[in-house]
């Protein structure tokens, strides 16, 4: 099959039938392919290109440039296919815009329709097909959009996908916790930490990890990291779940604690997790309650055999 594949995670590489494509060498010319790949849901007028990329020319060089760029671009795509140019580049007056045919591969198209699969599913509540749905996005992910490049447009995508990619760990992370993969789930938050190395929520759910794998001694060193991490990047001490969470670890008794829900913010809970702690604390009471009320009835008896013996 004569597929084009091409990767914008890390370096960009642009390959067709395994062999690296020619013809998009100069960087210009990168950068215009890329940002109608990343934003290849529209159209884009050629003013607004030409102004994007060349800004800092006047206005009637910067559209000779890009007409020179979409050129170049489209000669890239013709050399070594028996397709035409526009099966992807669809070019006319006044827009430009890409259309996505059967043969083109993009580890971010992939990527982005993995995330949408699993947006708004908490992590303990993914099925298995989920599970490898993001599995394979992680392993797309190769680095930060575009390594080494720096304008506006790329900043914005790079730090979005960057966040995305940190959310699919985040609910691999509760998910393994969810069904006992302690060490995967370690796993999946020490690749967090080095994106984030003060993202308190997953030195919480680490030091859970660690515990529950029956690493106490390393849970409390995970606190340890955690406490230097917020305190060395954001000048702040740790929440108070965090602590009292390191004060059950040092005790031996660590709660079932809701998790964080992955979609929203730390303070939402998850109702199915909290359903099963409820009917422990009702059983709980009931058992206190007939202690007391056992307790009371032997105290009632001693008060009796004293009040007789006077």
């Amino acid at each position: 099959m004569n597929t084009l594949r091409i990767r914008l995670f890390g370096k960009f590489q642009a390959e067709r039938t395994g062999r690296a494509m020619g013809g998009l060498d100069a960087l210009k010319v990168q950068e215009l392919f890329c940002y109608l790949l990343l934003n290849r849901d529209r159209p884009h007028h050629r003013e607004a290109l030409a102004s994007l990329l060349w800004g800092d020319n006047p206005t009637s060089q910067s559209k000779k440039y890009l007409r020179q760029a979409l050129w170049q671009i489209q000669l890239a795509l013709r050399s070594g296919s028996h397709k035409q140019p526009n099966d992807l580049l669809v070019i006319d007056p006044d827009w430009v815009s890409i259309i996505s045919f059967s043969d083109l591969w993009l580890d971010v198209r992939v990527f982005d329709e993995a995330m949408a699969r699993v947006r708004g599913i908490p992590g303990q509540a993914l099925e298995p097909v989920h599970v490898g749905v993001l599995e394979e996005a992680i392993q797309l992910y190769r680095g930060d959009l575009l390594e080494g490049w720096y304008e506006d447009w790329c900043l914005y995508e790079r730090e979005r996908l960057q966040n995305n990619y940190l959310d699919m760990l985040d609910k691999l992370m509760a998910y393994c916790e969810a069904h006992q993969l302690y060490e995967a789930g370690i796993d999946y938050g020490t690749k967090i930490l080095r994106f984030d190395r003060a993202r308190e929520r997953t030195h919480w759910r680490l030091m859970r990890l660690r515990y529950l794998a029956g690493d106490r001694a390393g849970a409390l060193r995970q606190y340890e990291r955690c406490v230097a991490a917020l305190d060395q990047e954001l000048g702040v001490k740790p929440s108070q779940r965090t602590v009292t969470l390191c004060e059950q670890i040092r005790a031996d008794i660590v709660l079932d604690l809701a998790f964080p829900n992955d979609d929203n913010s730390e303070r939402q809970t998850n109702s199915a997790t909290l359903r099963p702690m409820v009917g422990r604390l009702k059983s709980l009471q009931a058992t206190l309650n007939s202690l007391q009320h056992q307790v009371d009835q032997e105290l009632h008896a001693l008060e009796e055999v004293l009040s007789n013996s006077r």
